[in-house]
């Protein structure tokens, strides 16, 4: 009996749990604007949205918790200790802080 009660509550209950974490699971998205910025510097050479290219993607830089500011400091002053299994990455002091904010800014909001 104890056994049935079980069998029926999580019956009823999974798919409850499952369409809940599918409705809440986000799917990041690129802005257009965004897509332009990372674009004219570069980035997309070498960082995709979610997927490895030859450094980390986005979404992967995300999750380390990093604040828009150290974001921006990595981006200019890389430190390849961060990315164990990735190649080194060139610093890009050349990118405008007002661009760069923008993009770091994203990359945080990839995480929330």
């Amino acid at each position: 009996m104890y056994r049935n009660k079980i069998i029926i509550i999580t019956l009823v209950l999974s798919p409850l749990v499952f369409f809940t974490n599918f409705r809440t699971s986000k799917t990041p998205t690129m802005p257009a604007n965004i897509k332009q910025l990372l674009t004219k510097n570069t980035c997309m050479t070498c960082h995709n949205l979610t997927q490895r290219v030859v450094g980390p993607p986005f979404t992967a830089i995300a999750k380390k918790n990093y604040t828009a500011k150290q974001i921006m400091n990595l981006v200019e002053n890389p430190n390849p200790s961060h990315w164990p299994g990735y190649p080194p990455m060139a610093a890009l002091k050349n990118v405008p802080k007002k661009e760069l904010e923008q993009i770091a800014n994203w990359i945080v909001s990839l995480n929330k």
